[in-house]
């Protein structure tokens, strides 16, 4: 029997930094942004009006309350927010632009912009057009690359006089793992029939994410033959990103941390990077992962301005010894993770459990996590430009959420501290600017600065205490900074509670 490294991932505890740390924001370079954001599934609602024909519901209402929200963004100090335009309403089905979502997004973007605040626009976000999945499956077929370039060229033609930071695909890696794999995103395909009606674990994920690697290439390519000297704009990805560790100095752990890299990293960063996947990949997967020719390499080389990175976890790994299944393949079973942990009291299954980022009321604070990818991003994959465009906390609804605060304060300083190290991070957006539909959870937690009353039809927004502390930190005001200042905050914010 064949034994492989399996990798136990056990959610890091231990926190680092903590609040004690002041920090300003005059410590962070001329022209960082500090922003936050959303995406269009989880925040527009309104999918019975434009003919869009995508599967929410009214979740924040966006699509009729953005000239309310972004009140709300110039007022806690945002300098930009990221959002992505949904594929589904801009072109509803095979034929012209949709005109009332084209002039929706319109709106929306000319608004941002009127307020100071900088539009960062992703492409794809999950929402992926019905009727191309019915017509040719989608991402497994390469057909969707021209039609992705083809929906990217729309976009880049007519918002791109405002819009100066594009990222195509978001978080990649684990939409596909998600999708394609354990079937717990949309489309919901995995090689179980009692999870998913379709689909193949051992093959699929890597067959869309070789696609989605060249869709993004083919519309980079595009906005600088055809936009970026008029518009100077640029291009990126973004990854989710999971701070590794080895749970112990043993040679095995050690190597089992650079195995888990390879694959949650590697996989999408080295052929953007270098022009094709890792090593460790191609001798594991074999056969199923696809091969790029001399051109595709050549067009995927180089092709994202800046890297997107999608951060919440920390993780320590572990190596022991595991007999492969045949009849459980996958993703991770390809990479040797078991992702089953316990720690005190709950357990966090990350796949295939229905619980990945939302199994705990709050993340552990571990910001050397953070410091962790960074650093590794600046030195394996050449310090590229990096956006953090996700990064938060999970909580029961609570108005005064000090654990959010918490964890924020933390990780901003970890981004401070990477770039005094010398990576070329240029930016940082809070997950998320309000409550929204979370995809995995529903609305059981949020994330969001600002609480939504989804039980009221206003969908009435009312600041959490976090929304106060980030806007001090965005004007900066530091009395409200470390731990003394967040007991103030609590207590001069208690009564409206």
């Amino acid at each position: 029997m064949n034994k492989i490294l399996m990798v136990t991932i056990f959610l890091a505890l231990a926190s680092s930094g903590g609040c004690g740390n002041v920090y300003s924001r005059k410590d962070f370079p001329k022209g960082f942004s500090f922003g936050a954001g959303a995406s269009a599934y989880q925040w527009e609602g309104a999918v019975d009006e434009d003919d869009n024909q995508d599967n929410g519901d009214i979740t924040s209402d966006g699509y009729h309350k953005y000239k309310e929200d972004v009140q709300l963004m110039v007022e806690t100090g945002l300098d930009a927010y990221r959002f992505s335009i949904s594929w589904s309403r801009l072109i509803p089905s095979k034929g012209p632009v949709n005109p009332k979502g084209l002039q929706f997004y319109k709106n929306f973007i000319e608004l941002l912009v009127n307020h100071g605040i900088q539009p960062h626009v992703t492409l794809y976000h999950y929402d992926h057009p019905q009727y191309l999945e019915n017509e040719y499956g989608g991402w497994l077929n390469r057909k969707s690359i021209e039609d992705f370039t083809d929906y990217a060229d729309v976009c880049f033609r007519e918002f791109g006089n405002h819009v100066k930071f594009w990222t195509t695909i978001n978080e990649a890696n684990i939409y596909t793992i998600g999708g394609y794999s354990d079937g717990l995103l949309p489309p919901g395909h995995c090689s179980s029939r009692s999870k998913c009606s379709s689909g193949n674990s051992s093959t699929e994920p890597y067959i869309v994410g070789h696609n989605l690697l060249l869709a993004h290439a083919s519309a980079s390519r595009l906005y600088k033959q055809k936009y970026k000297d008029i518009q100077g704009g640029s291009v990126g990805f973004s990854v989710f990103t999971i701070g590794f560790t080895p749970s112990t100095s043993s040679t095995n752990d050690e190597i089992a941390v650079q195995r888990a890299k390879a694959f949650i990293f590697g996989w999408m960063l080295g052929p953007l990077t270098y022009g094709d996947y890792p090593d460790e990949m191609k001798r594991i997967v074999g056969s199923r992962l696809p091969v790029f020719t001399e051109e595709e390499s050549a067009l995927v080389k180089g092709s994202s301005d800046f890297v997107g990175v999608i951060h919440y976890l920390a993780a320590s790994v572990t190596s022991v010894t595991h007999v492969k299944s045949q009849r459980d393949p996958g993703f991770f079973t390809d990479m040797g993770i078991s992702m089953k942990g316990r720690k005190l009291h709950w357990e966090l299954y990350i796949f295939p459990r229905n619980c990945f980022l939302f199994c705990l009321d709050k993340y552990a604070i571990v910001p050397w996590a953070m410091e962790a990818v960074l650093e590794y991003i600046k030195e394996s994959y050449g310090n590229p430009p990096v956006y953090i465009l996700e990064n938060g906390t999970p909580m029961k609804q609570n108005l005064q959420d000090t654990p959010r605060i918490e964890f924020l304060h933390a990780y901003i300083g970890a981004v401070l501290n990477s770039i005094t190290n010398g990576s070329d991070t240029r930016g940082y957006f809070v997950w998320s600017f309000m409550d929204l539909y979370e995809l995995l959870s529903g609305y059981e937690y949020s994330f969001g600065l600002y609480f939504v009353n989804f039980s009221d039809p206003h969908r009435k927004r009312t600041p959490k205490l976090s929304a106060h502390w980030y806007s001090a930190v965005l004007k900066d005001n530091t009395t409200f900074l470390g731990s003394q200042g967040i007991a103030q905050l609590q207590s001069n914010f208690s009564s409206p509670y």
